[in-house]
């Protein structure tokens, strides 16, 4: 059972830029480690804080799925530096279940972020994980990877997640 609540589609904390985070304090540290166990749980490879209805610029990713610890990887105020090539491929997420559409990328990306120590650390990632990088940083601009798909595409896929939700998402 996730930690806290995954907000689905719909939902206005997703169509909004995060908010920077001012200070690495106790609440920063307790929401990246509500965060993992949420994504561990769900289980998904990538989670951003305004999944969990929290408007803040953390993102936490993990391919393994909490499988190796060595994986998981928190970044506070991530921001994309360099992407280059390109590469489609299938994606899903947490906040849009139920769908999967293929999407076009950056074959590489570099990152910048802080970890929880307020450290600064850059990441230079190919393949999938430049891809949930990509797809993380999103959330945290106030962008879903739906809003990447064609107009045809995109309008079929918001008129299914309409048609499973009456309110449209909303609660």
């Amino acid at each position: 059972m996730p930690v806290r609540k995954i907000v689905t589609y719909g939902q206005s904390v997703l169509e909004k830029m995060a908010d920077p985070v001012r200070e690495i304090d106790g609440e920063i540290i307790e929401l990246a480690r509500d965060m993992v166990l949420t994504m561990h749980a769900a289980p998904g490879i990538g989670l951003a804080a305004p999944q969990v209805n929290v408007s803040k610029r953390v993102i936490t990713v993990d391919l393994s799925v909490g499988e190796n610890p060595d994986d998981l990887i928190i970044l506070v105020n991530p921001e994309l530096l360099e992407t280059d090539g390109e590469e489609v491929s299938e994606e899903g997420c947490l906040s849009v279940p139920g769908i999967h559409e293929n999407v076009k990328r950056p074959a590489r990306v570099r990152i910048k972020g802080l970890d929880l120590k307020g450290k600064e650390k850059v990441i230079d990632a190919t393949g999938q994980l430049a891809r949930v990088f990509c797809h993380e940083v999103d959330h945290i601009n106030g962008r879903l990877f739906i809003e990447k798909l064609s107009p045809l595409k995109k309008a079929l896929v918001k008129k299914k997640l309409k048609k499973e939700r009456p309110t449209g998402g909303r609660e």
